[in-house]
């Protein structure tokens, strides 16, 4: 069963949610972390960066699953 057109559409953009939404938690709990110890801004920024870029790569997979299917 192949999906077409429409919901096809609705399915990839739906895709997208979850790496939005682990972005916000990622760079919410990073700030959170900061406030409270802002010695450690520079390992947490680090690690942030390193989180946002596995993050991103799943909605990547997901928008380039729409073009393969």
């Amino acid at each position: 069963m192949e999906i077409t057109g429409d919901i096809a559409t609705i399915g990839y953009g739906l895709a997208t949610i979850g790496p939005g939404i682990g972005m916000g938690i990622l760079v919410g709990k990073t700030q959170e972390a900061v406030a409270r110890q802002p010695e450690l801004a520079g390992p947490l920024r680090v690690n942030m960066f390193i989180g946002m870029a596995l993050v991103e790569a799943l909605g990547l997979i997901g928008l380039a699953a729409g073009f393969v299917f």
